[in-house]
């Protein structure tokens, strides 16, 4: 029986060797992809490059603001040119607008997005967001004569109450999904749109809370309703490209010593100024 079963034995060996030796290929095949994909991280590419590609809008004070001299600024320009220092780097922008922000984001091979992008899961399905910075919220911004008709989403779904919204935000997405009834125009520029209200060509613009508080202390006749009780929940992050921990990890770190030591404090209350 033994001489029988030796050469049985024998393959069976050889078998399991050349089974361990392909293993070990594919593991360490698997290796050098692994070390591939952290070698492309944008991390290692700012480095490399000096230069720090941000995605904005350019519209949304005071968040991000392309002035008529061709240069940005505000509270997330001023984060997005901090970050860029920190990496040795000087930053390129890609101007986008809120209806292409993501198909720019992914074209155009940005690194990070700034410019008060609200967090949503729809987003979060295509890109990573840094930490949050902010909480923030869907209020009404009216005309403060008029701030007791617009109180709650009842008093705004309705047929005969004239919303206005820029095309493709977050802002747009919410009057669908809670103010169907209501009239809903899309208007061209997110920075003149303020002035429809003042002018009565429209009755109310849903926004983000800090957007409505800034623009009511440069339009004295509009109103912010409600801005410590929003009617969406909401948060504002940078957007980040997925799938690139070692990036997510170093903006993180970033923003948490720029919390830490107050530095971002000091930039949001130059651009957003006192809560009223």
């Amino acid at each position: 029986m033994r001489r029988f079963m030796a050469p049985s034995a024998g393959k069976l060996t050889m078998k399991t060797i050349k089974e361990k030796r392909k293993m070990k290929k594919i593991v360490f095949a698997l290796l050098l992809a692994s070390n591939a994909v952290q070698a492309q991280s944008h991390l290692d590419t700012i480095l490399s490059s000096k230069t720090l590609k941000v995605c904005t809008t350019g519209d949304y004070k005071p968040y991000s603001y392309l002035r008529p001299d061709g240069q940005y600024e505000g509270l997330d320009i001023s984060m997005a040119n901090a970050l860029a220092t920190s990496l040795g780097a000087k930053v390129e922008w890609v101007p986008t607008s809120w209806k292409n922000l993501m198909p720019d984001f992914l074209a155009k091979q940005c690194d990070i997005a700034v410019g008060g992008v609200s967090v949503t899961l729809k987003r979060q399905q295509t890109a990573w967001f840094a930490r949050p910075l902010d909480v923030d919220g869907k209020i009404p911004l009216v005309r403060c004569s008029d701030k007791d008709r617009f109180q709650t989403i009842e008093q705004l779904n309705r047929p005969d109450v004239r919303l206005i919204e820029p095309a493709g935000g977050t802002n747009e997405a919410f009057v669908h999904s809670h103010l169907p009834k209501a009239s809903l125009t899309l208007f061209h520029d997110n920075v003149t749109i303020f002035r429809q209200l003042v002018d009565n060509k429209a009755d109310v613009m849903i926004t983000d809370a800090s957007e409505a508080r800034f623009q009511q202390q440069h339009y004295p006749t509009l109103c912010a309703i409600n801005p410590d009780k929003p009617l969406q929940y909401g948060e504002k992050a940078y957007m980040i490209p997925r799938d690139d921990i070692s990036w997510k990890l170093y903006v993180d770190q970033w923003l948490h010593l720029s919390t830490a030591t107050g530095e971002y404090r000091d930039i949001a209350r130059q651009w957003m100024g006192a809560k009223p």
